[in-house]
């Protein structure tokens, strides 16, 4: 009885510390651009390059995902549900502050958070700021390359 239990413990401990997260704050603060607001995608991307995970979709309606190709690809095969982690698109010079959760074992590892935007009538970026998920990458301030003008995320209380 004592050994099952202590299996049992033991078992629940180890699943409870595979699933550990921290928390991030992430602002993005986008450029001055003239236009619509843009849509933007958080993904979490594996050491291979590919989507493993949508963590945050700026941009409310669904009828524009498909601007978001690269993404839209991974979506449509997966069909990760997205209320979740859904919100408002972001305008030009202004900025948004999102709550990402990431699993602790992704940190030094080999995998990116990647922030993809899109404007309506306006380019695409596939990769508009990407950042490595190592112990400094993950809080170093990361320069955009297109809508975005940088992204800052801290650890969360």
């Amino acid at each position: 009885m004592k050994t099952g239990l202590a299996l049992a413990l033991s078992a629940g401990f180890i699943a409870s510390a595979a699933a550990q997260s921290s928390k991030y704050k992430c602002m993005i603060q986008m450029n001055a651009y003239e236009g619509e607001a843009a849509y933007v995608i958080i993904s979490l991307i594996n050491p291979q390059g590919g989507y493993e995970k949508t963590l945050s979709v700026l941009g409310p309606d669904k009828q524009w995902y498909n601007t978001l190709k690269e993404w839209y690809k991974f979506q449509t095969k997966t069909k990760e549900k997205l209320h979740a982690v859904t919100g408002a698109s972001v305008g030009g010079g202004d900025r948004a502050i999102k709550v990402l959760e990431i699993d602790n074992d992704k940190l030094n590892k080999g995998y990116k958070l990647r922030f993809e935007s899109a404007v309506e009538e306006q380019k695409y970026h596939t990769t508009d700021a990407e950042v490595a998920l190592t112990t400094d990458g993950i809080t170093a301030r990361t320069n955009g390359k297109g809508y975005i003008r940088f992204v800052k995320l801290t650890k969360a209380q």
